[in-house]
């Protein structure tokens, strides 16, 4: 039998009280709704507020799901795994093996956020595997939590959706902060610092932390097989219809049409990087890269099973989200910021609060959309900067996706292992988060 750690035994212990997505957002709704009657609230106004948010998610839903969709049909793609494969046998020991997948997670996770999460697992995966043909001792839970905490990053990279929000013309705060530049938020030295400290941080921890105990990826028969290059059976056409879902030139005509979208997205309208174009290129690159229509139907309908909990959990989050925008319990929690802290405190407290917010919206618009107003009013009367504001909400806002098993969920789903298998690991980087962003955000100019 492995040795057993006491980070084996903390992750062991907590796995036996987390619940799955769908149960804790029905614990969450039950804390939720005695709450808001204990402020007053009618159940009447509960129940208008429940509706008003329960699909108040769906674009958003439908948009996150092509993400997570075409990310991993891509991900399935020879040129992916070819890709993948080559950077995985790079490194020669666990301290490299841990810190270029933490560093390629982060990279993509900068770029765009729903990248990071679609491609993390599947990093950690060809990682991993590479790691147990050398005789590379890797502790496939903790190094997929380790490679999961690299994705938080996206926070302050080129698709943060706060900073993304203040920095466009006609934003519902306009009126109080003005438009405020991405080099004031994203640019900032605050953000820059806390980025290379954090990144440091998760792969120093990956490799001084990882558990004695070795549990190799063929621990886990389902993931390792997920980096296993199977070559597809060859597709034999024999009608005129099958013939067209496999030639090449079906899918060059899409592809020109898509590529005229994104000139016009951003040459023509000179629009920014959102998820509507960001969706546009995953599925440009998948018809570039698996070459015709058949091959992008057999690579879709095995990475659909990714998104089953997006569809799912994001409305059951967003009648969470209704609760808290509709009655008076999402301004009695932000409120408690203003009257409880100075400007020494209210970043840690504005991240303290947010977190809080962040275990019942799985959206991080919908979260400033709800706190951005109080934010910024107390930031104010504070003398804090809205920027500074802004910033040590988002750290609060990514420990909702540290600390509760929404994207847990859908991370182990792409890996195909059950998310308790290394959710009490990522707590540990949780922690380091918040600590991180607690004393940058407090500290560093921004």
């Amino acid at each position: 039998m492995n040795p057993r750690t006491r980070l084996d035994r903390f992750a062991d212990f907590i796995v036996q009280f987390v619940p799955d997505a769908i149960t804790a957002s029905v614990i969450l709704l039950l804390l939720l709704a005695v709450f808001a009657l204990a402020l007053g609230n009618t159940p009447l106004q509960l129940i208008d507020a429940y509706y008003k948010g329960f699909w108040s998610l769906l674009p958003f839903t439908s948009q996150m799901t092509l993400t997570i969709v075409l990310g991993a049909a891509l991900a399935s793609s020879p040129v992916f795994q070819t890709a993948v494969g080559a950077l995985s046998r790079l490194p020669r020991t666990a301290s490299q093996m841990v810190a270029l997948a933490v560093l390629l997670t982060a990279l993509a996770s900068y770029c765009f956020w729903g990248l990071g999460y679609a491609l993390c697992p599947l990093v950690a995966v060809f990682f991993a595997r590479e790691a147990e043909r050398k005789g590379i001792p890797l502790h496939f839970p903790f190094f997929l939590a380790t490679v999961y905490a690299a994705v938080a990053v996206w926070q302050f990279g080129l698709s943060a959706s706060a900073p993304l929000l203040v920095a466009t013309p006609g934003h519902f705060l306009e009126n109080l902060t003005g438009v405020i530049p991405l080099s004031r938020t994203i640019g900032s030295p605050a953000a820059i610092i806390d980025i290379v400290v954090y990144l440091a941080a998760v792969i120093a921890t990956g490799r001084l932390l990882m558990p004695a105990s070795n549990r190799p990826l063929s621990d886990f028969p389902s993931a390792w097989l997920l980096a296993e290059q199977a070559p597809a059976e060859p597709f034999k056409p024999t009608t005129y219809s099958e013939k067209l879902e496999a030639a090449p030139f079906v899918s060059w005509i899409l592809c020109a049409a898509l590529l005229a979208w994104l000139w016009y997205h951003f040459i023509q309208k000179a629009a920014g990087l959102n998820i509507n174009s960001m969706n546009v290129t995953l599925l440009l690159l998948t018809f570039l890269v698996l070459g015709n229509v058949k091959r992008v139907s057999q690579a879709l309908e095995k990475a659909v099973v990714s998104a089953w909990p997006i569809i799912i959990l994001y409305h059951l989050y967003a009648g969470l989200s209704g609760l808290i925008e509709h009655t008076s319990v999402g301004e009695t929690m932000a409120s408690l910021v203003a009257a409880s802290s100075n400007p020494l405190t209210f970043p840690v407290l504005s991240a303290a609060i947010a977190t809080v917010f962040a275990f019942f919206i799985p959206s991080s618009g919908g979260q400033w959309a709800i706190q951005g107003l109080v934010t910024v009013k107390s930031a104010m009367a504070l003398g804090v900067s809205v920027e500074r504001a802004l910033l040590a909400l988002s750290v609060g806002d990514h420990m909702g996706n540290l600390t509760s098993p929404f994207w847990y969920v859908i991370v182990a789903g792409i890996a195909r292992v059950d998310f308790r298998t290394f959710f009490g690991y990522g707590l540990i980087y949780a922690a380091i988060w918040f600590l991180i962003g607690a004393v940058v955000f407090t500290f560093a100019p921004c």
